[in-house]
């Protein structure tokens, strides 16, 4: 990874990493094939990414394991758990079951076995699928054991990670299958904070990173060419500094007009620039019949003709993106992706048998 994502002394190192001797378990749980991750520790953060069904993206400066300690700190407050610590304990040792409330793809469960051991590495957890896998409603699909305090401290941040990210992954996978043979993008409308748990999940449906933030990447929007005076004073700008610096990154300039692309087109033509994509904003237009038209979008395609990656944006849904996908564009980037997830319904349950009955009840499970 050309970047690092802060796990420092890491929870997730000691989960992921089988002990040698024990290497990884098996047993059975309703009926499927369970990983049963070791609790055994090891100081090397780098072998638990390998462990992983989709590594997290990388960022330089982003602590994962703290956006865990401070989702649980607001949870605890000044007292911590009063409900568990009246009513459970500290003996009691349970086993709570995940189950699947809608149909969808499952992301956060590498997540979900690092809040684990944040809270108490002497947790069990099981999975009978991984990240990106496909779960069913009524499906139990992993399991935790061990002290039921611990269990029912975790049990709310887990979830809260795990059914945002499975949200994600979700409508991410959808996105991506239709859009074929364009790539789905998302962007930087993620929740505050959650930048790179919300991209993560991005990725283990089967979507690519958009840059990760202002840092990786140059992409000059329209407030930027507005302020330079115009498209070419932009780029033409970056150019310069890229240069002087001796840096090297891709450079995206967005075009919301064809005269505008072709104004890209004219300054590559006669300098020798960065530029490695043109984002093509807007040039799908919606239709009173709710179908689009794509017939701009097409013509740019086209007069770009593969000298650069094409990127689309605007008016993309699950809905349009299929269409926009034919019009050969590189890539397709949504918004909507991290600003309007909707969770996927999870739960965590000590008594499955009740849980079970009650969502046939509401026609939940």
């Amino acid at each position: 990874m050309s970047g690092t994502v802060s796990l420092s002394s890491s929870p997730i190192s000691h989960r992921l990493r089988a002990a040698p001797s024990q290497s990884l378990r098996c047993s059975a749980i309703s009926r499927g094939r369970v990983v049963r991750m070791s609790a055994a520790a090891t100081d090397s953060p780098a072998l638990s990414f390998e462990r992983m069904a989709v590594k997290p993206p990388s960022h330089p400066t982003y602590d994962l394991k703290g956006v865990i300690k401070l989702a649980l700190a607001e949870d605890a407050g000044d007292r911590g758990d009063v409900t568990c610590m009246a009513t459970i304990p500290a003996d009691v040792e349970v086993e709570a079951h995940f189950l699947a409330k809608e149909d969808g793809v499952v992301a956060g469960i590498a997540l979900a076995e690092m809040v684990f051991h944040e809270v108490d590495p002497s947790l069990t957890v099981d999975w009978s699928k991984k990240d990106g896998d496909y779960i069913h409603k009524g499906l139990q699909f992993g399991r935790v054991s061990g002290r039921a305090y611990s269990v029912v401290v975790a049990e709310r941040v887990v979830l809260n990670f795990m059914q945002r990210m499975s949200g994600i992954a979700t409508l991410t996978k959808a996105m991506a299958d239709a859009a074929h043979p364009a790539r789905i993008l998302e962007t930087r409308k993620t929740a505050p904070v959650l930048r790179l748990v919300d991209k993560w999940a991005v990725l283990i449906g089967g979507g690519k990173n958009h840059r990760m933030g202002l840092f990786d990447m140059v992409m000059i929007k329209d407030n930027h060419i507005s302020i330079a005076g115009g498209v070419t004073n932009a780029i033409r700008s970056v150019d310069v500094y890229l240069e002087q610096r001796n840096l090297q990154m891709e450079v995206e300039v967005e075009t919301r007009t064809l005269e505008e692309v072709k104004e890209v087109l004219n300054y590559a033509s006669e300098t020798n620039t960065s530029l490695t994509r043109i984002m093509l904003d807007n040039m799908v237009i919606p239709l009173s019949n709710g179908d689009v038209d794509v017939s701009m979008l097409q013509e740019a395609v086209g007069l770009i003709n593969g000298k650069f990656e094409t990127e689309a944006s605007g008016n993309v849904t699950l809905e349009t993106v299929h269409k926009i996908g034919q019009t050969g564009v590189t890539y397709i980037s949504s918004g909507a992706l991290t600003h309007s997830v909707k969770a996927l319904d999870i739960s965590l349950k000590i008594d499955t048998d009740l849980a079970l009955e009650v969502g046939r009840r509401t026609k939940r499970a």
